[in-house]
């Protein structure tokens, strides 16, 4: 009988005041425990002894109170989802207080750390079982009903999956993707919040413009004098400046990291024009604060750096942020096939170029790190009928662009400020890879490539560190190396604690091993000829006879028809086919003295039959197509026997029985399918004694006749014929 979804689920019930028992639904806010979830607290930033016991003891409250949620049948836990508000509050503020990746180092004690990571673990495992509404077969709930409990109870919103996003998609990516995408999926609901919510992010960036004084507020009445002058971010408080740049660090990563889990958000976005809005963000104000963090006065130079990292981790947020609006609204359905018609997508990319040009200094950064001469190829690809005028309308812009910043980088810097400007840009270049916020890689499948360059594999240990900082570098590449380069797998096999045996022997605080490259400039070079068969700087090899000088003198016909090559590998090819010629042994020399006086009379006819020299021989095999029908047909059953006995092995005992019904059944369906007529049982007769049938005496005649027909019972047959040519004795 099938089980009922738990929103049709009855249960007993019993009343604990008059104990009285009756029937309620499942999901009843009766059923609900009295537990309360403490909120959640992030780390002390003092590491006082005080303040670091009790986040202690209060992340061990919260954990203890999860492992017990997580242990709950399927419908208690429901109940206590749906109906505990304390639940809620302590999963909200989770989200909102928990440490962000880009957020300021700070060194904790390893037990802190150790209490984070499986808070940050059990959280998403709530998370996760929250949005599936189908644990097994016998435990699930209505895909209906499951959208519109999580809708109603706000079990989930837009600005909870933003920061699941921003929390759990380093090294969660694909469990992310089928979470999220499961949540809309049942709940389409979310796609109308989704485009109410994109003007408030629009908002989001309106705002860092007016407090960087870049954009003013309407306001109908007239102004002041005094009031009309803003603050610009050369001149507004240090505090404000670094305000302003941690929170735009901030929603650049985290709109990043929910479109990077959720792409199909890309068309909801553009709809409001957000591309549009974000290009004009990045060329009035990054460029504006990029200046004033280069150009200000610090008194803690540790500041300065922080900024300006966090700044550049922004612009580079926002730069992927339009590449992946641009690739789903417009690449991704030509790609795919998604559409029929793949020209509104060509004029939608081409008019999106477009709107760019003026935005030089965005045009100009987007196109470095991912070039628009290649995306306008791959669309002159798929649609031959492109403008080919427009086209290079667009490339002539882009390269206008980039020539316009390479000549008025260099003076963007005042000669007075030469020196420290440039020390915090290589102290920033330098200390990219110690960040606290380090490059996030694509959460895609490229991570299970072979990776050789040294960038791709600070990459990759960075995203290890990120989730368990505690290991050495060293220890993480040996673990790279074992499962294939995929992060993702090396963080689920290190939280599980399912390392391989000659890895968990390993120095987990192991350091890193620095390799001293004896070329550095080899290594670094770049062109067209690197590593071809030519190319003595990567083989030691070089096959010289395809090396010559001046024009290659063509040859003649002659110098073609002598050579032999061609043919004699073909005669090595075609070799493996000759038939096997069986040799006689070397020292088997001729006797000329032989004597064949014997040679008439048939020797050894009254020996034992010897199968040795069957045995020793490869046994004959009729060439398929010389087989007959009845042969092969046997041959086939006697194929099926082995297979059955061997090819299938079965690891538990057989019943006799069992298997002389089956041979009973494969041999009463051969005797049928050639019309042979199977033995009766009438030979068989009654008890000796007692006399025989009429029938039964008539199938032993039959039986004794024709014995020697099959198998090998003609053995009266072979008697006479040895006994009328004088082998035995009458």
């Amino acid at each position: 009988m099938p089980s009922l979804p738990l929103d049709e689920l009855q249960v007993t019930h019993k009343d604990p005041r008059t104990g009285k028992i009756s029937k309620i639904p499942a999901l009843h806010p009766s059923r609900v425990t009295a537990r309360h979830f403490v909120v959640y607290t992030p780390p002390p930033e003092s590491c006082a002894p005080a303040l670091l016991e009790e986040f202690l003891e209060r992340v061990d409250f919260i954990l203890k109170d999860l492992k017990w949620l997580l242990a709950l049948p399927h419908d208690l836990f429901w109940c206590q989802v749906i109906y505990d508000e304390s639940l809620q509050k302590c999963l909200d503020s989770f989200l909102s207080l928990a440490p962000r990746r880009y957020d300021r180092h700070i060194p904790f004690p390893p037990v802190v750390q150790h209490v984070q990571a499986q808070l940050h673990r059990h959280v998403f495992l709530a998370f996760l079982r929250m949005s599936t509404h189908k644990e097994s077969k016998d435990h699930y709930i209505n895909p209906s009903l499951f959208g519109e409990i999580l809708y109603n109870n706000f079990l989930f919103d837009i600005p909870k999956l933003l920061d699941i996003c921003v929390l759990f998609g380093k090294g969660n990516s694909t469990l992310l993707q089928k979470m999220i995408g499961n949540i809309f999926q049942q709940q389409p609901s979310y796609y109308q919040d989704l485009d109410d919510i994109v003007p408030t992010l629009q908002q989001v960036f309106s705002s860092i413009m007016k407090v960087c004084g870049l954009q003013q507020e309407d306001c109908k009445e007239p102004l002041k004098l005094e009031e009309q002058k803003l603050a610009t971010p050369l001149d507004m408080p240090e505090q404000e400046l670094q305000d302003a740049v941690i929170y735009l660090c901030d929603t650049s990563s985290t709109i990043w990291a929910f479109l990077d889990i959720f792409p199909m958000a890309s068309d909801t976005l553009q709809k409001h024009r957000f591309l549009s809005s974000l290009c004009s963000f990045y060329e009035l104000c990054c460029s504006e604060l990029e200046s004033a963090i280069i150009k200000r006065k610090f008194q803690d130079k540790s500041i300065q750096l922080d900024l300006w990292k966090r700044l550049s981790h922004s612009l580079k947020k926002l730069l992927e942020i339009s590449h992946i609006i641009i690739s789903n609204t417009c690449l991704q359905p030509i790609l795919e096939h998604r559409a029929e018609n793949i020209q509104p997508y060509v004029e939608e990319f081409l008019q999106i170029l477009t709107n760019l040009l003026p935005e030089r200094r965005f045009l100009c950064d987007y196109d470095e790190r991912f070039p628009v001469a290649d995306e306008i190829h791959l669309l002159q690809q798929v649609s031959p009928s492109i403008d080919e005028t427009r086209t290079r309308y667009l490339l002539n812009g882009v390269q206008s662009a980039r020539a316009e910043a390479q000549r008025h980088r260099p003076n963007s810097v005042p000669p007075a400020q030469t020196t420290p400007d440039r020390t915090i840009e290589g102290a920033c270049a330098s200390s990219e890879r110690n960040s606290s916020y380090p490059e996030e890689p694509e959460c895609a499948g490229a991570s299970a490539a072979s990776f050789r360059t040294g960038v791709e594999l600070d990459s990759l240990v960075s995203q290890v560190k990120d989730l368990l900082p505690d290991l050495g570098e060293g220890f993480i590449l040996r673990c790279l190396e074992e499962y294939g380069h995929n992060p993702e797998c090396v963080i689920n096999h290190l939280l599980e604690e399912n390392l391989s045996p000659h890895l968990q022997e390993l120095d987990r605080f192991m350091p890193r091993q620095e390799q001293v490259n004896p070329c550095p400039l080899v290594a670094s070079r770049s062109n067209v000829f690197a590593d071809d068969e030519f190319d003595v700087f990567s083989r030691d090899v070089v096959d010289t006879s395809r090396i010559w000088k001046g024009r290659r003198k063509p040859e003649s016909a002659a110098q073609i028809l002598s050579d032999k090559s061609e043919i004699l590998a073909q005669k090595e090819r075609y070799a493996n086919y000759s038939m096997v010629s069986e040799e006689l042994p070397v020292d088997a020399d001729y006797d000329d003295e032989y004597d064949d006086t014997y040679d008439g009379n048939q020797v050894g006819a009254n020996d034992a039959d010897s199968d040795d020299e069957l045995i020793s021989r490869r046994p004959f095999t009729i060439p398929l197509v010389l087989r007959t029908r009845e042969r092969e047909d046997r041959e086939v059953l006697v194929d099926d026997e082995i297979e059955e006995e061997t090819v299938r092995p079965d690891h538990f005992v057989q019943d006799p029985a069992v298997l002389r019904e089956r041979a009973e059944a494969r041999r009463a369906s051969y005797c049928a399918r050639k019309g042979i007529r199977h033995n009766s049982t009438a030979a068989t007769g009654t008890t000796r004694g007692q006399g025989q049938s009429r029938e039964t005496v008539q199938e032993r005649r039959k039986k004794e006749a024709n014995k020697g027909a099959r198998a090998n019972h003609n053995r009266r047959d072979m008697a006479d014929r040895k006994r009328n040519k004088g082998m035995i004795p009458s």
